[in-house]
């Protein structure tokens, strides 16, 4: 049964090597991390979400969020916005300036700056508007490979949440509306807007959704999957096509390999400490090539939070890596760490 459950998938004419995936995860899913990510076993990481507007604008800051890994055979680029032309254009520029081979569309996003735009998880709730948006991007694609004949086929999909609300449950609304615009795949976070990320995480939506699509397009599950143990049970209750990892791999990309052997072997090992930091250490440095020192390692303390999770003395650690301004500082606070066999 465990071999069934670690498969490979079919995006449109993407084939994925297999099904545990890496989130978009705002402040985290930069190269460094997905890097990370695909050498610990992830089959397929989508960036941070960029916005569609700024894109439009040129603003350089937002091409950098869209780098590719070179751990990264495919990765996807995940836009948002409210205006469905100017995701359409955005769509385009992916293309112009990326070798993505997905783009995917955040119709889940909960925080109130995103949604008061209309984008996010607003659109789960107008499924006219998230047709629209779908369409945009999906015809901007199809017009631009067009026009690139070289280029790999780039499918678009969408992330989802359940609805707005108790009193608004429209996924299945929305879903209909993705599909017919033609998006090759959904995730669904099977949260509302108004749970944002606390609560639980409704399942079942899960297999409704899996139910409802009926083999049309794979389905991705995400939500509340923070262990190996939580992948295997969602993959067999709800009947997903894939897991997508966000917050459980926050400073723990090992999560990939665990789950990956779990499923294909029924157990697995716990990494050692020295290990948990040597990627830390090693997402940091492509950071600081990407970024500069400074802001690196800005960035890298609350990742440098999550990865000594567990450790012994880490509160107390913890406490001096948000102060932290240098890979010099880094390297004080850790190396003992490093050096000595101190348990999780």
């Amino acid at each position: 049964m465990g071999n069934l459950l670690f498969h490979s998938v079919k995006i449109g004419s993407l084939e994925l090597s297999g099904n545990l995936f890496l989130a978009p995860i705002a402040g985290y899913s930069d190269r460094a991390f997905r890097a990370i990510c695909v050498e610990c076993g992830a089959s397929f990481c989508t960036t941070e979400m960029v916005s569609s507007e700024a894109l439009v604008r040129g603003n350089e800051k937002t091409e950098v969020l869209m780098l590719k890994a070179p751990e990264e055979k495919e990765y996807a680029v995940q836009i948002f916005g409210g205006n469905p032309e100017v995701m359409g254009q955005a769509a385009k520029i992916v293309l112009e300036k990326t070798p993505a081979s997905m783009i995917d569309i955040n119709a889940g996003c909960p925080v109130p700056k995103i949604t008061k735009t209309g984008a996010g998880s607003s659109l789960t709730r107008d499924p006219e508007k998230l047709y629209k948006v779908v369409k945009n991007v999906n015809d901007s694609v199809e017009e631009y490979l067009n026009d690139h004949p070289d280029r790999q086929i780039v499918p678009v999909t969408v992330k989802i949440r359940s609805g707005w609300g108790p009193g608004s449950i429209t996924w299945k609304e929305a879903a209909q509306a993705a599909i017919d615009a033609g998006a090759k795949c959904i995730t669904i976070h099977a949260r509302t807007r108004e749970q944002g990320y606390e609560g639980k995480a409704d399942w079942n939506i899960q297999k409704q959704l899996v139910e409802y699509v009926a083999g049309r397009i794979p389905v991705f599950g995400s939500g509340d999957a923070w262990t190996p143990e939580d992948a295997k049970r969602m993959l067999e209750e709800t009947g997903v096509d894939g897991v997508m990892f966000a917050r459980g791999a926050m400073g723990d990309p090992f999560l990939f390999k665990r789950t990956k052997d779990f499923l294909t072997t029924g157990a697995y090992s716990q990494e050692s400490v020295q290990e948990r930091l040597a990627a830390g250490f090693k997402e940091l440095k492509i950071n600081v090539e990407d970024k500069g020192e400074k802001l690196a390692c800005m960035q890298m303390r609350k990742k440098f939070c999550c990865y000594t999770k567990g450790l012994e003395g880490g509160a107390g650690l913890r406490k001096e890596i948000v102060a932290a301004n240098t890979v010099e500082d880094f390297t004080r606070l850790l190396a003992p760490y490093l050096l000595a066999p101190y348990l999780v």
